[in-house]
């Protein structure tokens, strides 16, 4: 066996069982895969086309674990951060077996080292896309003034305008997603708690998800408002009362994603005590299939 080397596996289970340990490390700095894990445990269907199996894999260094990649049927690479020379080796292994992908997710540096890679290895172009923030929360601290209105946990009875908030959302990032009462089940946004923030009267006005609480970390995603009710604070306030609940809830940490091209959620963000840990980036391929999906 080489002193370095990526094992590959399509057993989710046997590859968590393997990596689990490395991964919750640095949970912050992971958190998407290992929210990509939980998200494949808590869903446990089978692909409809066999073929299309998820592929997971890590790097082995003198018996420890230096790096994972992950990737699911349609869409793209997902990694942990790589030096270039191992974005060069994995690339060239994963051309070499014919994979295909629409697009790379990971911290900026080595997205745009495998990025580079690929285009060497699988003759692809590669263009730069969506640029994010990954941020942790220091100090909550709450908007003052606080908006009118108070937080409330979304219902069974909300359903047909949690849809819609999320379809909306997701139209506004980009994502490829089809959300309506036969898919919903199937969605990223199915396995979240939703928080509402209503005014007075109960008309709702905001709202923020939280992904389920992994290796001790929450994400706070996704975070929308609809237009007539933006710019008065009301996406502050829910995203406040999201990471208060997490804490309570016992998260050690909270995370959350925003638009690097977006400088006043950016400085929201900041206002409530969320710290920027690093730039995460998506790199297009001209080849592939299947819509883009968030970190």
């Amino acid at each position: 066996m080489r002193p370095d080397e990526w094992h590959l596996t399509e057993d989710a289970d046997g590859f968590l069982a393997r990596t689990g340990t490395f991964l919750r490390t640095r949970p912050v700095r992971h958190i998407v895969t290992l929210g990509v894990l939980e998200g494949l445990r808590i869903r446990r269907t089978a692909p409809d086309d066999p073929r299309a199996s998820p592929v997971f894999g890590w790097l082995e260094q003198a018996g420890e674990i230096g790096a994972t990649f992950y990737h699911l049927p349609s869409r793209g690479i997902g990694l942990t951060p790589l030096t270039t020379a191992q974005a060069d080796g994995l690339a060239a292994r994963l051309a070499g077996l014919g994979y295909v992908f629409p697009y790379v997710s990971a911290d900026q540096d080595t997205a745009a080292a495998f990025a580079a890679a690929w285009r060497r290895h699988a003759g692809v172009t590669a263009e730069a896309g969506v640029r994010l923030c990954l941020y942790r929360l220091g100090n909550l601290t709450p908007p003052q003034p606080a908006p009118a209105g108070r937080g409330r946990a979304v219902g069974e009875g909300d359903r047909e305008r949690l849809m819609g908030w999320c379809r909306r959302f997701a139209a506004d990032v980009g994502e490829d997603v089809t959300i309506d009462a036969d898919t919903w089940a199937g969605t990223r946004f199915a396995e979240k708690r939703y928080t509402f923030w209503e005014l007075p009267d109960g008309t709702p006005v905001s709202m923020a998800g939280r992904k389920p609480l992994v290796a001790g970390v929450a994400q706070v995603d996704p975070v929308y408002t609809p237009d007539r009710f933006r710019g008065r604070g009301f996406a502050g306030a829910v995203t406040a009362e999201v990471s208060r609940a997490a804490l309570a809830a016992g998260a050690r940490e909270v995370v959350l994603f925003t638009n690097a091209a977006h400088p006043t959620s950016n400085a929201l963000y900041q206002r409530l005590g969320f710290v920027r840990v690093s730039g995460w980036a998506v790199w297009d391929f001209a080849r592939g299939a299947g819509g883009r999906s968030r970190p």
